[in-house]
């Protein structure tokens, strides 16, 4: 047979069926507008779990992007979908993956999620795309996406060390990374009844909470609560460049400001500006970054007055940005309205490193850490 034979061509088109519509694509009101974007850009697109993803991008073996690459979408219109949202996001940078919400009736749930490449191509969207008018009258709310791997566990044993808080509740849970625990301040053989867990991912995060919730399980016998940990803020690189001010964790009680004034200014009399200690931390401030670096790299893991204190750069947050990616890492609603508010024009920081810091700084206890409040209130108390 010749290549004009009409049973030649029959047979190949047989042989080389037209690829099929993925599942979540196939029915949509818009579907020829996805199956168009799907050739266009090569990504795949499926639908599971109340959600639709796009991408990853055609031939990527690596591995996932690292935290800090995905941004969160709000105030999306529910007629709004891919073929209009991946045009607008794309122009920040190299999308690796959507991830659209879905109703059963076909429409999106007014919010998504895109992971970018690259850090600075989420920090490009944030910084070009908040606000951006999809629709004549209608804004996109755009922020960093919370990806919280770190749980909150009390009703620990005070007695209990690191070590053994790792071992129990890696018996009971997957992915545990690290345990973070405070000392009391009281007395540094003592922990404060809590601690943070740093799981592998998110999903280990939500499946360790899921099987900690109080009637489920014990450790050492005792009832615990469980919740998700504060998530730390990512900031800015160009921002820690400028940071002076060394934040001091694990002191005595009894240290007092003038004893750290001569501690951390050792190595150059008078570059100590000033010093303000609450309980057993402190915030040390230089006249210059370099003066604060030398002194963190000798004094972190150093004793001080027989307690092993941790010294790190202290982390500025704008008390604005502060609300907006607490109420973003909610998610849903809460979080398409907490992207509502307009960046602010002067900056007015506070330097983050726990929970105590910010209290400090004015923060309400229940607007700071939530359901753990009591936790953290007890503590303070209990002397």
């Amino acid at each position: 047979m010749t290549a004009e034979d009409p049973a030649s061509s029959s047979s190949a088109m047989s042989n080389n069926p037209a690829p099929s519509v993925p599942e979540g694509v196939s029915g949509a009101h818009n579907e020829a507008a996805l199956v168009s974007l799907m050739e266009r850009t090569g990504y795949g697109m499926v639908q599971e779990n109340g959600q639709r993803k796009y991408g990853p991008p055609p031939g990527w073996e690596s591995a996932s992007p690292p935290r800090g690459c995905e941004i969160f979408v709000g105030k999306i219109p529910r007629d709004v979908y891919e073929d209009e949202l991946v045009p607008v996001f794309e122009s920040a940078g190299q999308i690796y993956e959507m991830r659209l919400m879905m109703d059963f009736d076909g429409k999106n749930r007014g919010y998504a999620f895109v992971m970018y490449t690259q850090k600075h191509q989420a920090k490009r969207a944030v910084r070009e795309l908040n606000n951006y008018e999809v629709r004549p009258g209608r804004l996109l709310g755009v922020c960093c996406s919370v990806d919280n791997c770190r749980l909150f566990i009390g009703g620990i044993p005070k007695t209990k060390k690191r070590e053994e808080i790792l071992e129990e509740v890696s018996k009971v849970t997957e992915g545990v990374l690290d345990v973070i625990v405070y000392a009391s301040a009281a007395d540094k053989m003592k922990n404060r009844g809590f601690a943070f867990v740093e799981y592998e991912s998110h999903r280990a995060a939500a499946m360790a909470r899921r099987k900690l919730m109080p009637g489920r399980i014990q450790l050492w016998g005792h009832q615990i609560a469980v919740d998700w940990a504060e998530p730390e803020i990512d900031v800015d690189e160009d921002v820690m460049e400028t940071v002076k001010i060394l934040y001091v964790r694990n002191l005595m009680m009894e240290t007092s400001e003038d004893t750290l004034r001569q501690v951390f200014g050792q190595w150059n009399q008078g570059c100590v500006e000033r010093v303000k200690k609450i309980r057993d931390y402190a915030f040390v401030h230089f006249s210059s970054r370099d003066d604060a670096v030398v002194a963190m790299d000798h004094l972190n893991g150093t004793e001080v007055e027989g307690s092993c204190i941790e010294v790190t750069l202290a982390k500025p947050v704008d008390k604005e940005q502060y609300t907006r990616y607490q109420k973003a890492s909610k998610g849903g609603a809460t979080a398409a309205a907490a992207v509502a508010a307009p960046e602010p024009v002067q900056q007015n920081y506070v330097y983050q490193c726990d929970p105590y810091t910010l209290t400090y700084y004015g923060y309400p206890y229940n607007t700071l850490i939530g359901p753990n409040r009591d936790y953290f209130i007890k503590d303070v108390t209990d002397v």
